[in-house]
């Protein structure tokens, strides 16, 4: 009964070293005949008790192994084809270059290598060229590869390579790459820094905190991501002689108050000068809305009918009027809002404005909001040019109360004229004054004249330069509110007042 040849016992495949399985005759990656294999010779020799161990015998168990089949005839395997060197097509369908012919086959048997002689030593390819290939054996061009006791400096037999040039045609030193060629970059590349921020253009808004940044559009700087302040928390507006300063305070979570300044000329050619100034009513719905629609309004309109020969004083009281109108068009909401707030009041605010010409001024107001005159010359006395709509006021005409009793009473700032569409009756008041030297005119909020509310306060607060530097002193003004304590939003305008001619009166 015949059996079938007995396996070496081996758990790699000796050609590509793939793992196998006990009982395969041929390796399933490269189709090796495993059944050529010789035996694995015993590797753990015995010692003798001097320590000396018994020198290898040249045949195990005395047994004259033959050379394996397709070997190189030292027990290895001959190479195994690369997958280059089959013909094909690119992807594109062209046919691939040409490869360099196979090298010949290798002779069947070699002359045994001396008992302890040291193996071949194999050259190991230095680095890599980006596209250079290390798949086919050298060809004659190439460096060859010195090996000990042969006549020839490649290790092999005289005949081993033909003498042909053309046998091994010339293997190109590199193929083409779709990478970057990385010796052109031997340095290695410097950290990557982040760029600084652009700068911003002319046109767009700079961060408050780094002041580089652009401030993006949902109000976070770029650069640094600090929140930035809404525009209405602090503005600032300059408009020929005439300079205005708004904000929110240190109590207030919004700034309610709006203003409008603007400059002008009459039909015979003489300059006047517009400032309004309003606060929204916190108690009512979207007083902010309603300061700024009030502002706009009565800005517009003064700044319209001055230049066509409207008297001064009547043109205030149609500005006034015209800021009721905007006032009172925010309440018209649609229904569907009504039925979700049903219990909202209407948008509400206060206003006081000043008109200056050459010889002659002009205010007007509805609310508690007020216009201060300030004299250049600090030895004349100053004024206080409106009177309050409030309930300290009326306990002080009806002869109630004293004026510093009735200001002191928590109720004092309870105003009871404003503009909207719930208010009781509307009655703007308006003043002409002809004032004889030169001056200021000082149109504020109570979040101001709270912190300087007599004449001669406020005239202690302004700097002595008003009329020559109004927006410095208009900042001036509001840091004395906010320094002393800034409770509500402050809004305060200046206005300079030209040298009149001799002799003053009001009316």
């Amino acid at each position: 009964m015949s059996q079938m040849p007995q396996q070496a016992a081996v758990s790699k495949c000796p050609s590509c070293e793939e793992p196998l399985e006990s009982g395969d005759r041929f390796c399933g990656a490269c189709g090796y005949d495993l059944s050529a294999v010789p035996a694995r010779p015993d590797d753990s020799p015995t010692i003798a008790l001097n320590g000396a161990v018994p020198p290898p015998s040249s045949a195990p168990d005395g047994v004259d192994w033959p050379v394996a089949r397709d070997s190189d005839g030292f027990g290895r395997p001959a190479p195994v084809h690369a997958a280059a060197e089959v013909p094909g097509t690119d992807s594109g369908g062209s046919p691939l270059p040409p490869h360099p012919l196979a090298a010949p086959p290798m002779p069947s048997a070699a002359p045994p290598m001396p008992s302890g002689a040291p193996p071949v030593p194999r050259t190991a390819p230095g680095p890599a060229a980006p596209g250079v290939r290390f798949d086919h054996p050298a060809g004659p061009e190439q460096e060859p590869v010195h090996g000990p006791e042969t006549g020839r400096e490649d290790g092999r037999e005289p005949d081993a390579y033909p003498r042909e040039p053309d046998a091994y045609p010339r293997e190109p030193d590199e193929y083409p790459l779709q990478a970057p060629d990385p010796r052109s970059a031997a340095a290695p590349p410097a950290p990557a820094v982040p760029p600084a921020p652009a700068a911003p253009a002319a046109s767009e808004k700079v961060c408050v905190a780094c002041r580089a940044g652009r401030v993006d559009d949902d109000g976070y700087c770029e650069n640094c991501g600090h929140a930035q302040p809404r525009e209405r928390d602090h503005m600032e507006q300059e408009s020929g002689p005439v300079a205005a300063v708004s904000d929110r305070g240190l109590r207030h979570h919004r700034n309610e108050d709006a203003f409008s300044v603007g400059c002008t000329t009459l039909p015979d050619g003489a300059p006047a000068s517009v400032a309004i100034v309003c606060d929204g009513v916190s108690s009512a719905t979207r007083p902010d809305d309603a300061s700024l629609a009030a502002s706009r309004a009565a800005g517009e309109s003064l700044l319209a009918a001055l230049p066509r020969g409207t008297h001064p004083q009547q043109a205030m009281h149609d500005a006034i009027l015209a800021a009721s109108h905007a006032v009172n068009a925010l309440a018209e909401e649609p229904e569907t809002a009504r039925e979700q707030a049903p219990h909202q009041n209407a948008p509400a605010c206060t206003l006081v404005g000043a008109v200056v010409t050459a010889g002659l001024l002009v205010v007007g107001w509805v609310g508690d909001s007020r216009v201060y005159w300030v004299p250049a010359d600090r030895s004349a006395p100053p004024a206080r040019l409106t009177e309050d709509d409030s309930w300290a006021a009326q306990m002080v005409a009806a002869g109630l109360m004293s004026e510093a009793e009735a200001y002191a009473d928590e109720r004092a700032h309870a105003i009871t004229g404003w503009l909207g569409a719930d208010a009781y009756e509307l009655e703007p008041h308006t003043a002409s004054f002809k004032p004889d030297r030169p001056g200021v005119v000082v149109v504020c909020t109570d979040g101001l004249w709270n912190y300087a509310e007599s004449a001669e306060e406020m005239a202690e607060a302004v700097p002595l330069d008003a009329a020559a530097r109004p927006l410095h002193s208009a900042r001036v003004l509001v840091g004395h509110a906010l320094d002393g304590g800034g409770h509500d939003n402050v809004t305060v305008a200046l206005v300079p007042f030209p040298a009149p001619p001799q002799g003053a009166g009001s009316a």
